[in-house]
């Protein structure tokens, strides 16, 4: 029912927009409205027409003032900007700007991960930027202290403005590298309706959303009412349909099961030649080797490939002479997702004076993942007895040459016969919100509201396979048969695959999670004029709040007890943190309209902010504009900015996740492995003495191989932890020269440069970092002691194999980043520069982003690496980034191309282990076309082609799955059509 009620909403929104988009091949560009003098917009926005005489309040101030000024280097995006991006979710509409860097988004992330949409400013972290619904808190949706921006329907944003740097004394803890303040549309009467569909060129990846509002005024326009209701929905895309997964992620773990080896007791070596000789393999076999069941019941050596004689295409590969799995055409890329939202807001003027509102926020989103169809498994292994009766005769004849005959073995495989394994991930976010706002006297204003709101997340893992109902299958005399129709017998694919629904069902179940955070808020504000100076009014903000969160997470007991392969165990948790807060905003206008002073202002503000359980902080911020004529805005501040522990990190439990470390020598993987760098370089004689010192069986350490392309993190937090501290910065212009001449007039330019630096840097410690300094892979451990606290991190298992890496929270080491923002805009009206007659406008307007640094200290006291230019999964940094956009439109349609480019970057190994570069990933550029027409005065028609060239997908050597879904575009070449309509 649910798939039938998507078609037939996507079919009738094609048709609509279809029926009446034939033909349109234009964008509208409307005139340019003022703009804040501080901040700069990436497209020809609406006009906002301001009612006159109205304060306007600034994002990133707490004072209203009579003018638009902002010192904070503000970006404006209207909402045609998203809508001619052609996405349905706003985070992939952000991210194309270049301060933003891809972090989670809707459409990535699987094992039970994907569904939240964050945004990350100057790649320093999702939870060290602020997001905003016109000017206030949002629901958080995990515990580490993120906002899901999935939460907020694009038919309520009217535009977007984005201050890229720090706003703590402002706002408060968690505005570090800035704040992304959203903001609703103004009220309004009558009806809107927007429908947009999209897919690929290809014809497989459909995007669908529509949205409905309604405003109107009442009571002689003292109420006024705005609600809003949208529906989003998007297909999944799979790695078999795109070629460039084919043959990624080679997996160790095989279809056709193997018998691994222990090291401790190894079959002999006679009895090994024996058997492969009559195979008609001469040469010996090492005893270490996992062995793999072909389906005539025969074995084979894994590495090598030796005597294999299963399939070589599709899900099965030789790969540099050994037996993979390749599970890239397994993996769901992208997730589906779908979303259904409701919003209402509304105010009544109680008295001139006095005006009561209320906001009403619910959201119901469910992303559906999958991290591969066939399940591989993790510590704490499953193992057969040697009383097993599908054990093949041959296999018998090896046991039976051990030491200890009579011990179980170790198994490895991918389940084959069990059905694709896959999250329903449900999110349900509700917010009430209410206050009264008015005039006090003599200017003075004030603004009062408390609200409530609570993020809950269930989570389905669908076909999660059991490991005790396997090991009770594989303990039984007749291998399960009693149990399930036929038993479960894991010895070659044939035989995986047979295993009947009976033994399906008895060892898989729907394992269910539930996570529950909720949120208080309440806070007051009052500001106005203190007194006059010949500059104009000195004013003054001041601020207080109290706000509490408080966090709940129930795993089912399968997970708590790891009962569930692939899936790392976690464990239930709760917490809850409080604030009570103070702050204060004073704006100074010292000089105006005088000769080099058309304007001089300076300000500052301060925050004293009470956490329990952390204690206080502060911040404080002073700033400083000089206008020296009218076209030129000199702006700078200076800010101490604070960002306090949030629940995750103080509290979580141990807590399990899956650490993606590649194949060697590829990609680092376990050190330990006789295929990595670390053992193959100059010093791999004193890795191996540290393998065999961390456990690593002499028997085992000369053919010792990780069997996977992940292991575990383990991410604990830490009470003891202190607040982050940071100084933050930017100076910078805006050129607006504001000339007679038509061709200058729309000319604008802003060029800001900012460097912000973290302490006591709150984080866990990277997996892949741990393994690089255990090893000596940066130099850090040149006596290659097992003693090195970067080792003591590492845990295996009695046979050696890598079992999980531990990652609590601490206070480490530092964040430094510097760049500048240059954001250029021009127009030209045609008939103004005797070009035209008519409204015809054409125009260009381009952000770039130059990273001058990005310089990470892990711990205190060590050296810091500048990873500027390097790519890595979830974290590209490339010098150079811009979104470039040039157009013509007018009254009634328009036409534009937009242009997204990321410079080349070196892969992260570059840093990491020099030694041992990977390929780096070339510059990457992205052509995007857009196109509307008013059809009438109360019909725009939309239509576009994104990735205009079809750019294929780049390699990302660092990556675990050979590219990073976040940043780069997976789709290819993709269009959508839409339609608005407002009555």
């Amino acid at each position: 029912m649910r798939s039938e009620f998507k078609l037939c909403l996507r079919l009738g929104g094609s048709l609509v927009a279809l029926a009446l988009g034939v033909g349109a091949s234009a964008a509208r560009a409307q005139d340019t409205a003022p703009a804040e003098a501080a901040s700069t917009a990436l497209a020809p926005p609406a006009a906002s027409a301001a009612e006159p005489g109205a304060d306007i309040v600034v994002t990133g101030s707490l004072i209203a003032r009579p003018n638009s000024v902002a010192v904070s280097p503000i970006v404006t995006v209207s909402d045609e900007l998203v809508q001619q991006s052609g996405q349905i979710t706003l985070e992939d509409s952000l991210n194309q700007l270049p301060g933003f860097t891809p972090s989670g988004n809707a459409g990535t992330g699987g094992q039970g991960a994907g569904g939240r949409a964050t945004l990350n400013l100057r790649a320093l972290g999702s939870n060290r930027n602020l997001i905003l619904l016109d000017g206030r808190r949002l629901p958080l949706s995990d515990i580490n202290g993120n906002v899901d921006i999935n939460i907020l329907p694009e038919s309520i944003i009217g535009s977007v403005d984005v201050i890229t740097g720090g706003a703590s004394a402002i706002y408060g803890s968690d505005a570090m590298s800035g704040v992304v303040n959203f903001k609703t549309d103004r009220y309004f009467d009558g009806v809107r309706a927007d429908i947009q569909n999209g897919n690929s060129f290809r014809g497989d990846y459909g995007k669908f959303n529509a949205s409905l509002a309604l405003g109107t005024k009442f009571a002689n326009d003292r109420g006024r009412l705005m609600l809003a209701l949208s529906y989003a929905d998007r297909d999944p895309l799979s790695g078999a349909q795109r070629g460039f997964f084919a043959d990624k992620v080679p997996s160790s773990f095989i279809g056709t099961g193997a018998f691994v080896p222990n090291a401790l007791n190894l079959p002999s070596q006679a009895a090994l030649n024996g058997v492969f000789a009559r195979y008609g393999v001469t040469t010996p076999i090492n005893r270490t080797l996992n062995l793999g069941f072909n389906d005539n019941g025969s074995l084979f050596v894994q590495t090598g490939a030796i005597n294999y004689q299963g399939p070589r295409t599709d899900a099965y590969a030789v790969v540099g002479g050994n037996v993979r799995m390749p599970v890239g055409p397994q993996l769901q890329i992208l997730n589906a997702f779908e979303r259904k939202s409701a919003f209402a807001k509304g105010e009544f003027d109680l008295t001139e004076s006095l005006t009561a509102y209320g906001q009403f926020l619910y959201v119901d989103t469910t992303v559906t993942t999958e991290s591969g169809s066939s399940l591989t498994q993790f510590a704490p292994f499953t193992t057969i007895p040697v009383t097993n009766p599908f054990i093949p005769a041959d296999l018998r004849t090896l046991l039976a040459s051990r030491p200890n005959p009579a011990e179980p073995f170790r198994w490895s495989a991918r389940y084959v016969g069990i059905g694709d394994k896959g999250w329903d991930e449900n999110y349900r976010v509700q917010q009430y919100l209410g206050g009264l706002k008015g005039t006090i006297t003599g200017g003075w204003k004030f603004d009062a509201f408390v609200a409530w709101d609570e993020t809950v997340h269930d989570q389905s893992m669908f076909n999660a396979v059991l490991k005790n109902r396997v090991q009770t299958l594989l303990n039984a005399a007749d291998g399960g048969a009693s149990l399930c129709a036929g038993g479960f017998n894991p010895f070659s694919i044939a035989n995986a695959t047979r295993l009947s629904q009976a033994c399906q069902d008895y060892v898989t179940a729907t394992v269910n999670s539930r996570e529950r955070l909720t949120q208080t808020q309440a806070q007051a504000q009052v500001n106005g004029p203190l007194f006059d100076l010949p500059a104009g009014p000195v004013q003054l903000a001041l601020l207080a709040g109290y706000r509490k969160n408080s966090y709940r997470y129930d795993p089912s007991p399968d997970l708590v007890s790891s009962n569930v392969e692939a899936v790392v165990g976690s464990n239930p948790a709760r917490g809850e943190i409080s604030v009570k807060e103070f702050a204060a905003q004073i704006d100074v206008p010292v000089l105006s309209d005088t000769p080099f002073f058309h304007e001089l202002g300076v300000g500052a503000a301060f925050r004293y902010s009470d956490y329990k359980p952390t204690g206080s902080v502060k911040s404080y911020e002073f700033d400083g504009r000089w206008q020296p004529v009218e076209a030129l805005l000199i702006r700078g501040s200076y800010q101490r900015a604070v960002r306090a522990p949030n629940i995750g990190e103080l509290f979580s439990p141990v807590t399990g996740t899956q650490l993606a470390i590649g194949t060697p020598p590829a990609a680092i993987g376990d050190p330990c492995d006789i295929r990595s760098s670390a053992r193959t370089g100059a010093n791999g004689g004193q890795v191996r003495t540290l393998c065999l010192a961390q456990g690593i069986p002499a028997a085992a350490i000369d053919a010792y191989q990780f069997a996977t392309t992940a292991t575990g993190g383990n991410i604990q937090g830490n009470s003891g932890l202190t607040p982050e501290k940071a100084n933050t910065y930017n100076i910078g212009f805006v050129f607006n020269p504001k000339a007679s001449s038509p061709w200058l007039s729309g000319f604008s330019l802003s060029v800001d440069y900012y460097n912000i630096k973290i302490r006591n840097v709150i984080s866990t410690i990277n997996g892949l970092t741990v393994l690089a300094k255990c090893y000596n892979l940066d130099g850090s451990n040149s006596s290659y002691s097992n003693a090195n606290e970067f080792c003591q991190l590492i845990q295996r298992d009695p046979t050696g194999q890598l079992v999980a890496i531990a990652q609590p929270y601490l206070n480490l080491g530092a964040l430094d980043t510097d760049g500048i923002d240059v954001q250029l805009n021009w127009s030209l009206k045609l008939s103004e520069a005797g070009l035209g007659d008519g409204s015809g406008r054409i125009y260009a307007s381009s952000a770039i982003g130059w990273l001058n640094h990005y310089k990470v200290q892990t711990l205190p006291g060590t050296a810091s690496q500048d990873f500027v230019g390097t790519s890595t999964i979830g974290r590209p940094l490339p010098r150079w980034k811009a979104l470039t956009t040039l157009g013509y439109g007018s009254d009634v349609f328009g036409m534009g191309v937009r242009w997204r480019y990321q410079g080349k970057m070196r892969d992260i190994s570059a840093i990491t282990t020099p030694a041992a570069e990977q390929v780096g990933v070339k510059a990457y550029n992205l052509f995007d076309l857009f196109s509307t027409v008013d059809v009438t005065e109360n019909v725009q028609l939309r239509a576009g082609i994104t990735n205009l060239f079809d750019k294929g997908i780049p390699f990302v050597a660092s990556s675990q799955n050979g590219t990073d879904p976040g940043t780069y575009d997976m789709v290819g070449r993709s269009f959508y059509v839409g339609a608005k309509f407002d009555f």
